[in-house]
């Protein structure tokens, strides 16, 4: 199969949502950043925090009104299902921005996710119940476990990429890798309109991109996602991943799923067990994520960028070649499960998986070290 024709299958139509979802958001975004200070929707510096003066926090508020907007000008379509995905993705949105205002506690934004990811399942029957794939024998539906296990997905997806959102840009690329591998796996099996849906809002990140991402041209980003835009990001995905996974015709391998967002996942994992180890709270915040470990050994942001989401994009791609060449599929979810604890083991002493990844870079390339930049850890 010549697989770049398969991109000859959307419609005229995908790509003028596309270019209007990108248009859109590049426009709007900074049309929206003098409302934001006005109204106190910024992120002061302070702690973890390291971002010169507030900034804006309404990068995933204009990223939601531009995929309303895609949806209400493209689509024919007012299916329970759709609104059950703009519903819950606007409670996110809402509860984001409340508690970027107000700083909620953990217990408001796990509750607002589990509510979303019962709309996603109840109203738009969007649930993972055949897991076959992950098992190695047919017949895997876990029935009445379905609600649940969609709402860990949902909610373990959503905080993967909320504790990512530590560097200029690198949430934002993550959720494009994830979507546009998405979209390539429903491409290949021929879910035309989720994919459709996964490219228009990769489109709105990638204008978002243009003022969140560090460029020669702009040193700093000129607005945040915000938790609001975190939590929205990561439902879109998970959404992608569930009704991908479960369709009943040509459907995308579930095992697939955690491989499209594979090191912010393994990071989030590790961090969970070793905080909940501690006897702290698995939702408290610190400041020993990958990307923290990375400014801390000395590499820029961009490169930071690089390596996490160039990452993220090389082992999803790895893992859809593996299964095309038909490697048995619980092995896939084995070796998942290997990087997971050799990350665990490798940043268990923080210092010294700094020392070791410093030790790396200067290998790689001799010199001065390069200054470690600012992150916007929230």
């Amino acid at each position: 199969m010549d697989y770049l024709k398969l991109i000859d299958q959307l419609e005229p139509q995908a790509w003028q949502r596309l270019a209007f979802s990108f248009a859109a958001c590049t426009l709007l975004m900074p049309l929206a950043l003098p409302l934001a200070r006005r109204f106190g929707l910024v992120d002061h510096p302070g702690g973890r925090k390291d971002h010169g003066c507030a900034m804006p926090v309404v990068g995933g508020l204009v990223i939601y009104l531009v995929v309303v907007a895609g949806f209400l000008l493209f689509e024919q379509t007012n299916s329970l299902r759709t609104w059950a995905f703009i519903g819950g993705a606007g409670l996110l949105v809402l509860v984001g921005q409340l508690d970027d205002y107000y700083d909620l506690r953990w217990t408001w934004r796990i509750g607002a996710q589990s509510v979303a990811a019962l709309l996603m399942a109840l109203a738009g029957g969007v649930m993972a119940t055949n897991l076959q794939d992950v098992f190695g024998f047919a017949a895997a539906n876990i029935g009445l476990l379905a609600v649940p296990f969609t709402v860990f997905i949902v909610v373990g997806v959503i905080n993967a990429l909320n504790m990512a959102d530590g560097v200029d840009g690198l949430a934002g690329s993550l959720s494009v890798v994830a979507l546009v591998l998405f979209a390539a796996f429903g491409l290949y099996s021929g879910n035309l309109l989720v994919v459709e849906r996964m490219l228009a809002v990769a489109a709105a990140v990638l204008g978002f991109l243009v003022w969140n991402a560090r460029f020669p041209w702009q040193a700093r980003a000129k607005v945040f996602l915000g938790n609001g835009g975190s939590m929205l990001l990561g439902f879109t995905i998970a959404y992608g991943s569930v009704r991908l996974s479960q369709a009943p015709d040509h459907p995308v391998s579930p095992v697939l799923g955690p491989w499209a967002l594979a090191l912010p996942l393994i990071d989030c994992v590790a961090l969970m067990i070793r905080r909940w180890r501690q006897g702290r709270s698995p939702f408290a915040a610190d400041r020993h994520h990958m990307h923290h470990m990375l400014l801390d050994a000395g590499f820029r942001a961009t490169a930071v960028v690089a390596i996490i989401a160039g990452g993220s994009l090389l082992l999803g791609l790895a893992a859809a070649v593996a299964l095309k060449l038909g490697v048995y599929r619980p092995l896939l979810v084995l070796a998942f499960l290997v990087l997971l604890a050799g990350w665990y083991a490798f940043s268990a002493d923080y210092d010294r998986a700094v020392a070791r990844l410093a030790g790396w870079r200067k290998a790689r390339r001799p010199g001065p070290s390069a200054d470690a930049a600012e992150s916007e850890a929230h």
